[in-house]
């Protein structure tokens, strides 16, 4: 066991650059810009998320800097790398968007092998759009070596509010006649005016929320603009960070506990967080050996009020929170109510009580985030559904707004596709229940997220009208009545594959069930006549990935603990 007082703790990288038996390693490195005295130093990993590929991440380079700047400053020696990232705002209702959840487990396995393939003591991780986030935290669960992760920050937002999701609901709106190609053209050249992840309350903020309030992130990490000096200095602090918590031999798993994820659950839901939370919480947890399932988020959810009014289904974005004081006074609150654990460690060291201790709370006459006394719902917008569709579970979000109870007419369609072109075609009315099916992890395969054909129904109008529900999932910017996630899934046999044109549906958040309105005799017996559809993927990760994930109520991993 390593002596936690030892201020030289080179766990790992000793056994790549000391003695002369390494002294290849060492030549090897001195030609990356090593000498003589860094090989006595702790190795940090500065794992970039870096790409043109997306304006989340096209910033990210400049974060990185920062934090090798103060791995160096602490006396560390960093070392930087880069992973993958794919955009869901651009392959979003495409055959791209495959690959979105997909990269979750590249970026993982990528991080995973660098760490470990170069003894580095300990790593920073820089993540800025909803997969390389979790992406991200698996890793650090899985290496359990002392880490930071930083979030590269929300965008601005373009006039009158707009965002990426902006421009998904205009579409629908031009297909209604609403709005015109000019108006929409218009949209499109203003919603993303530079750097920086979504900027609701959609996966990308509610992941890195979800993160600080798990404590892997350094205080008010998730509540800063992309481009800022906060976000800089945020940076640094989180090299420095690292190369303490080396020192110090502070690990993810003294503290990523289960405490810690129940903090990160009671956060989302307070902030109205995405339905991705579900799914990538239960996969940190299970890389972390963390029992996390449905049915917690239905515990914590029955006693943690949802207070946010953000975008998608609010008024705000994530810049108009930081400007008030962020997720903080927030979290002060939460603790000071009893529903978070102050208890729990966090990568600076300190406790989350300890974090909290001095923080303000939001100034007067703010909307953003609301009183205990006057929720925007008195329990949980995440609903965890069971019925004869789900008998494994599904997902939905409904904040109340949409109701909570919809009966009507199934809609069915084999993919994203057809379902988002009946729609725009006008073949989707009020009383409708759109179902898209063949859309789960291992039917997709990839489990692709549903805005285009939600955000195309709230474009016409209908977002209080029609529900839907599929084995695939919904973008953090969905909202309506909604239902994803459902287990099983249509391609492994599940009852969603059974729905037929005109069978009737009702989807209940108060009793949480999700049921098609007919005999179990009859579910049986169209279950006799099923036949597995032939994989869309034949080679390559696609392939790999339906061959290997789990469920999505179990996570969608593709790993298997021993």
């Amino acid at each position: 066991m390593t002596d936690k007082s030892d201020k030289s703790n080179r766990k790992y990288s000793s056994l790549v650059v000391d003695g002369v038996e390494q002294a290849p390693s060492r030549a090897m490195l001195r030609a990356v810009g090593f000498k003589d005295e860094d090989f006595k130093k702790s190795q940090i990993g500065i794992a970039s998320t870096w790409s043109m590929v997306t304006p989340c991440n096209m910033h990210i380079d400049t974060l990185a800097d920062e934090a090798e700047r103060g791995a160096n400053a602490a006396g560390g020696k960093a070392i930087q790398f880069n992973t993958i990232t794919v955009s869901d705002g651009i392959s979003m209702g495409t055959p791209g968007m495959r690959y979105s959840l997909v990269s979750r487990e590249v970026i993982a396995d990528s991080i995973e092998t660098v760490v470990g393939a170069e003894g580095l003591d300990g790593f920073v991780a820089i993540g800025g759009c909803d997969k390389n986030m979790p992406g991200c935290l698996m890793a650090m669960a899985r290496m359990d070596r002392p880490a930071v992760f930083v979030y590269g920050g929300t965008i601005q937002p373009g006039p009158k509010r707009r965002d990426i999701v902006s421009v998904f609901e205009a579409v629908g709106a031009c297909a209604a006649g609403k709005v015109d190609a000019e108006q929409l053209k218009e949209v499109e050249c203003t919603a993303i005016p530079g750097p920086g992840s979504c900027g609701g309350m959609y996966t990308a903020n509610t992941m890195a929320s979800a993160i600080e309030a798990m404590g892997m992130s350094l205080p008010n990490s998730s509540a800063q603009d992309a481009i800022s000096d906060q976000k800089m200095t945020d940076c640094e602090r989180a090299g420095a960070a690292v190369v303490d918590l080396v020192n110090r031999n502070i690990k993810p798993s003294d503290i990523m506990t289960r405490e810690a994820f129940e903090n990160a659950i009671t956060v989302v839901i307070a902030l109205g967080g995405s339905t991705n939370a579900v799914l990538h919480l239960i996969a940190i947890a299970y890389e972390a050996g963390i029992p996390l399932e449905l049915d917690d988020f239905t515990s914590i959810g029955k006693r943690v009020p949802m207070l946010s009014n953000l975008k998608p289904s609010g008024t705000y974005t994530m810049s108009e929170l930081i400007a008030i004081g962020g997720i903080r006074p927030l979290m002060k609150r939460l603790l000071d109510a009893g529903m978070l654990h102050g208890e729990c460690m966090t990568v600076n060291g300190k406790t989350m009580a300890e974090n909290l201790a001095d923080v303000a709370d939001y100034p007067e006459g703010q909307d953003i985030i609301r009183p205990f006394e006057n929720p925007v719902k008195k329990d949980s917008h995440l609903v965890i559904l069971y019925g004869n569709l789900a008998p494994e579970g599904a997902v939905a979000k409904i904040t109340g707004k949409e109701g909570i109870s919809f009966t009507g007419t199934a809609r069915v369609f084999g993919s994203e596709e057809e379902g988002l072109q009946a729609v725009l075609d006008g073949r989707v009315v009020a009383g409708d229940v759109v179902v898209i099916r063949y859309e789960g992890p291992k039917g997709g395969p990839g489990m692709r997220e549903m805005l285009s054909p939600t955000a195309a129904i709230i474009g016409k109008g209908l977002g209080d009208q029609v529900a839907f529900i599929t084995d695939g999932r919904f973008s953090g910017g969905t909202h309506g009545f909604v239902v994803g996630h459902v287990t099983p899934e249509a391609a492994v046999g599940g009852p969603i594959g059974l729905i037929e044109e005109g069978d009737e549906i009702t989807i209940n958040a108060e009793t949480r069930t999700l049921d098609v309105n007919i005999s179990d005799v009859e579910l049986a017996d169209r279950k006799k006549g099923w036949q597995p559809p032939a994989p869309l993927a034949k080679t390559g990760v696609l392939t790999k990935y339906a061959q290997l994930v789990n469920s999505a109520s179990k996570g969608a991993v593709t790993g298997s603990r021993s």
